[in-house]
């Protein structure tokens, strides 16, 4: 067990949270201050919105494939919606992303 924003909130080895109702966005900005080289903004908050909506609704979380989709569908260009995703997360979107947005880890992917 972990303390963050004087809650206690259990982290797996990897730091992903093991219940992502525990989730909200003071605790996202506290997980991205542990990323060096991190600088959080709420530019990263609609996508880790988009992340646990996808989730909920799919019961599967976001591939990259999918978040670059929700740029676009949001008026990006697809060439530019990838480099604005791993601008928003430069150590990767699964790790990273993921990780802020208070999902457990995907098991079905390496996230390296």
């Amino acid at each position: 067990m972990r303390e963050l924003l004087d809650l206690a909130v259990e982290r797996c080895p990897d730091g992903y949270l093991k219940n992502p109702e525990d989730w909200n966005e003071d605790l996202a900005r506290q997980l991205a201050s542990e990323w060096q080289g991190l600088e959080f903004t709420d530019e990263h908050l609609p996508v880790l919105h988009f992340i646990r909506s996808f989730h909920e609704e799919h019961q599967v979380t976001p591939d990259v494939r999918d978040a670059t989709n929700y740029f676009i569908k949001n008026g990006m260009d697809k060439k530019l919606a990838k480099k604005h995703l791993f601008k928003l997360f430069p150590n990767g979107y699964m790790q990273q992303g993921v990780q802020l947005a208070g999902m457990r880890r995907p098991t079905a992917w390496c996230v390296g």
